[in-house]
């Protein structure tokens, strides 16, 4: 006791200061509620039976909201409308003086029913040998937290709220996530009583405090200070997390790596070395276990601050140390020199041994290192070393996919190839599980064909197949768009005796519908019932979504009766498609009360759903209600929110969409990206410039980034904003001048906006030359063809000749779709030689070419024949208005010799 005290003064000023900040906190604010908190809970603790034990779920709820208002609470409450009082000492007035008696009570009156709440909750008899009676009091605990003091809301809601809290006590459902709810009301406690109070409340209601609620309050004490911008806030947090920390070692836990893993990572990240040290010194006093483990964080201290001295210390110190932990610690130097994508770890392997090392995790960062550097030499070394070893030879074929795997620059074909050879030189056989990991990577590669043909080669190697591969083969079909490959990986699994489960036949089923396979998906569906296996509803769910999207709703519905036929009952998702997809405002009040009737929790697909639906008949008012009326009793108002501006947009309030995501960004909700990528899309009215480039600037997602700048980009073309363009394409290549494959997608597509609006073919141009000059790049093939066309809508012959060279100077041989354009570019201007000219350079092999160049002799000799008729009937216009001055003048000037006697030209010598 009296050593930890004495190195508390060896603290540095960082943590002085916290201390200091600590307790000036402390003898503010919290002192009078944790004192009244505390007295509750020892006179409720006291007394258990001097009122009966209420309902956990009403009691604190009725007994704050009647508080809350009475007149005296409701003349406490500050003025929302006043401006708020600056911090610092309290404005001393006959008002607020008046106010305090009835504020003390108020908080002792409620910290009085709180604790209350919390002792029927964690004291309650019922829990003792009940699993499910535990999670329910843990959940009561949660319910309890989480009202608000003050709840200033409508007896309406309220009722509803307790409602549905009563409707979800009933379909509680015990499962493994009891360490993790815990956790959460852990922190809720810690979030409305502080760190400090929260120990000394569960002590007071006669709940043990262990180490999992120490690491749980370090945890949020931690996350605080990392979360925190304040300088101050985040050493207050770091104080609290080091008296936790002492306050464990002074109760007698051991400090595992559970509690002051997360610690030491904190102070590693901010590069606070003598903290570091000092917490390392009584965390190896503690438990001189972990020092071999404590060496991981050192080593990674040093590689953050790229100290290479203390690194070589830290080398000698292993090579010179002779211990029974000398491997371990030379194996967690090494987890950390490999995490830190350092080349030191190759000078360490030289002074060890690698056979001794004992952990598997420590061996497959080493084989990963080695990989990224392509040091095959050293690898099939250390392979060899291990082979021979007797502990380590069946792991030998995992190492070698980590190594083959992690090798830079090799595309899967390679991998598979490097895997193979290695095996073959070793002399070694791949195992299942190395065989697993090879069909994964290939399957995260979006390499579908080639995860399948390594499933034939391990089958063929006598290895079973398990259904987790098969899942990720399917599951990386659906996302290269592969559908069609369901059908041979169902005939894979009867090949192999493999019999899926529900969850196989409903991913089967999705790429069948996705693949517009509906007899496919169905006979599925009997294969299971044949199988004993219940369909489920979500599989029904799928085909009916189907059907939605190939706008057929007769068919969609026929799904329903199914469900009914086949006793499947439907569930929120199922709803969530007939609501969503309603064409009247009768259907969706139908729906919804059969919603209603079934049960059923109202999540939040539910209210999107809802919303989507009324925006789209019309009721935009409905839609918003569904927000404040349905909203408040589920979780996700983020995305509510988000899918009622996007239904506003979408259906032809932009203006409303727009002042609802203004308003929604002041409360401070994070809306998701896809609306602003809604607003984008809506918002193509003329002078709405500015008004987009900021929801640009809202995305930081790299994808929503690309799509919103695309269709900026489009709206520029449009309107003919060039300056902008040229901006967004700087922008453009900043962000992703690394990936030259999605930049001239976003290229193409906008020069193929050029070819659909011809009449900004001269923007296109501009455009063009600024992606050579100002952006160094060469335009795609794409680039110029739309170019090319647009110029054949235009007639353009001067541009189309421009054109026609830029090829040439971005080195693109000219190929017979750029003979063709430049053909029909040149018929089209009425040029026949210069057209003579071009089709006698053009292969003509193919027929379909001969075909294109008849059709295209029609059709622009007919445009050529109409434009020399109206050329002509323009040149014989003209020439007769010529003649009609010329007679007219003639009779002016002998109109002048007979009144003058003198010619016109004498008369007026400069023709006036």
């Amino acid at each position: 006791m009296s050593s930890s005290s004495s190195s508390a003064f060896k603290l540095s000023a960082l943590f002085r200061s916290a201390v200091k900040s600590a307790n000036k906190v402390a003898a503010s604010a919290k002192g009078a509620s944790l004192e009244n908190v505390l007295s509750s809970i020892d006179s409720s603790a006291s007394s258990p039976s001097s009122s009966p034990s209420p309902s956990t779920s009403s009691t604190i709820t009725d007994t704050l909201r009647r508080l809350s208002d009475s007149p005296a609470a409701r003349h406490s409450r500050p003025d929302r409308s006043s401006p708020k009082l600056a911090r610092g000492k309290s404005v001393s007035s006959p008002e607020a003086s008046a106010a305090k008696p009835f504020d003390a009570l108020l908080g002792k009156q409620l910290s009085i029913e709180m604790s209350n709440e919390i002792s029927h909750v964690l004291r309650s008899d019922s829990s003792i040998g009940s699993p499910n009676s535990e999670d329910c009091n843990l959940k009561s605990l949660e319910l309890v937290l989480s009202k608000s003091l003050f709840a200033d809301m409508s007896q309406t809601k309220a009722l509803l709220h307790k409602e549905t809290l009563r409707e979800r006590k009933q379909r509680w459902i015990f499962k493994n996530t009891l360490v993790r709810r815990y956790d959460r009301l852990v922190k809720m406690c810690a979030q409305v009583l502080g760190t400090e109070a929260t120990l000394q409340v569960f002590g007071k209601l006669g709940h043990e405090t262990g180490v999992k609620e120490y690491n749980a309050l370090i945890a949020i004490c931690i996350e605080k200070a990392r979360e925190s911008d304040d300088e101050e806030v985040a050493l207050q947090e770091i104080h609290k997390a080091f008296t936790l920390f002492k306050s464990m070692r002074e109760q007698g836990f051991r400090i595992g790596e559970d509690t002051y893993g997360p610690f030491l990572m904190y102070l590693i990240d901010m590069e606070m070395e003598d903290e570091f040290h000092f917490f390392g010194r009584l965390i190896k006093d503690d438990n001189p276990s972990s020092i071999s483990r404590f060496g991981y964080y050192e080593m990674l201290l040093y590689c953050r601050m790229n100290q290479e001295e203390k690194i070589r210390e830290l080398f000698n110190h292993v090579a010179c140390h002779d211990g029974e932990d000398k491997y371990d610690l030379a194996g967690n130097y090494l987890l950390a020199l490999c995490g830190s994508d350092r080349k030191e770890f190759l000078h360490f392997l030289q002074v060890i041994d690698i056979r001794n090392i004992s952990s598997l995790d420590c061996l497959t960062s080493i084989f990963t290192s080695l990989g990224k550097l392509k040091l095959d030499f050293l690898a099939e070394q250390f392979l060899l070393a291990l082979k021979d070893h007797h502990d380590r030879a069946e792991h030998v074929t995992k190492f070698i996919f980590d190594y083959v795997a992690y090798m830079p620059n090799l595309a899967v074909e390679d991998v598979i190839s490097k895997f193979h050879s290695l095996h073959q030189k070793l002399k070694v056989k791949p195992s299942s599980t190395s065989y697993g990991s090879l069909i994964n990577y290939c399957c995260a590669s979006l390499k579908v064909h080639t995860a399948l043909d390594i499933v034939e080669e391990m089958c063929d190697a006598g290895f079973s197949l398990s259904i987790e591969v098969v899942h990720s083969i399917l599951r990386a079909s659906d996302e290269s768009h592969d559908f069609n490959l369901v059908h041979q990986i169902y005939s894979m699994m009867h090949r192999h005796n493999l019999s899926p489960n529900t969850d196989t036949f409903r991913i089967m089923i999705n790429l069948s519908v996705r693949l517009r396979d509906f007899d496919s998906a169905y006979n599925m569906l009997e294969d299971a019932q044949k199988m004993n296996l219940a369909p489920t509803a979500s599989m029904y769910n799928t085909i009916m979504g189907g059907y939605y999207r190939e706008k057929d709703p007769h068919r969609a519905l026929m799904v329903l009766k199914q469900m009914e036929k086949a006793n499947v009952r439907p569930d929120c998702q199922t709803y969530s498609y007939l609501i969503c997809n309603c064409n009247t405002e009768e259907d969706i009040k139908k729906y919804y009360m059969e919603f209603k009737r079934s049960g059923l929790p109202v999540t939040k697909y539910t209210c999107m759903a809802l919303i989507s639906a009324y925006a789209a008949c019309g009721q935009f008012e409905k839609a918003k209600k569904v927000l404040e009326e349905e909203g408040v009793l589920v979780n996700g108002s983020n995305e509510m929110k988000s899918a009622l501006v996007s239904s506003l947009a979408s259906n032809g309030k932009i203006c409303d969409a727009l002042e609802m995501y203004e308003e929604f960004k002041r409360d401070g909700c994070d809306l998701e990206p896809k609306t602003v990528i809604s607003l984008i899309e809506y918002l193509q009215s003329d002078g709405q410039l500015s008004r987009l480039l900021k929801l640009l600037e809202e995305l930081t997602d790299r994808h929503f980034w690309l799509d919103g700048c695309y269709r900026i980009l489009l709206y520029c073309v449009r309107f003919n904003h060039l300056s902008a363009a040229i901006d967004l394409l700087k922008q453009l290549k900043d962000r992703i001048s690394n990936d030259e494959m999605a930049m001239e997608a976003v290229f193409d597509e906008v020069f193929f906006s050029i070819l659909e609006e011809t009449t900004h073919l001269q923007m296109g141009l501009d455009l063009l030359q600024v992606i050579k000059n100002d952006l160094g790049l060469a335009p795609s093939r794409k680039v110029l063809d739309a170019l090319l066309s647009a110029c054949v809508s235009t007639k353009d012959l001067d541009k189309s000749l421009l054109i026609w060279k830029e090829y040439q100077a971005a080195d693109l041989p000219y190929n017979i779709l750029s003979f063709l354009r430049m053909y029909q570019a040149v018929l089209a201007s009425g040029d026949l030689k210069s057209a003579r000219i071009v089709l006698s350079k053009m292969p003509r092999n193919d027929p379909h070419v001969r075909l294109i160049i008849q059709e295209s002799q029609r059709v622009y000799a007919e445009m050529a024949s109409e434009k020399k008729t109206e050329e002509n009937r323009k040149t014989k216009v003209t020439k007769h208005k010529k003649s009609k001055v010329k007679r007219v003048v003639s009779s002016s000037d002998a109109l002048v010799t007979i009144v003058t006697g003198f010619p016109r030209s004498f008369v007026c010598p400069y023709g006036y």
